[in-house]
């Protein structure tokens, strides 16, 4: 059976922790597996802990990135947290910036980031009248 990364459902988020290398094949299915797991659970956020990566290449900055901007096509916002210092400045030596991810320095400072910024988006949606839920409309 192959590895996969676990994803948990905490109300209107998902949170995944990477505790493992990744390696091209993990990687394509974390992306799958999120992915599919945001439509089906209608995910307003994705929390990822990377705080037991101690070391990092291009390869997981790439995939870090692409896991964002697919998870932010899908409507749901997306916060690293954890990183370790070693990590943060791999990164910067690589060139990899993660352009447009939010960060923090651990899961419950990622929490409120995420409960913060989706409830003012729902904020900013409701005082333009716009539905976020167009299920209502198609009679589910």
């Amino acid at each position: 059976m192959a590895d996969r990364i676990p994803i948990l459902k905490m109300g209107q988020y998902l949170m995944l922790t990477i505790q493992v290398d990744m390696h091209d094949q993990l990687a394509l299915d974390l992306q799958e597996d999120l992915t599919n797991q945001i439509v089906k659970h209608k995910a307003k956020g994705v929390l990822i802990d990377i705080s037991s990566l101690e070391i990092v290449d291009s390869f997981i900055g790439r995939m870090l990135s692409h896991i964002a901007n697919v998870s932010r096509i899908l409507d749901a916002k997306v916060i690293v947290v954890g990183m370790q210092p070693a990590v943060a400045i791999t990164l910067v030596e690589l060139g990899l910036s993660l352009e447009g991810i939010a960060t923090a320095l651990n899961v419950e400072k990622g929490m409120r980031w995420l409960e913060r910024t989706v409830d003012q988006d729902l904020s900013l949606e409701h005082e333009r009248g716009e539905d976020t839920d167009l299920s209502a409309e198609a009679g589910d």
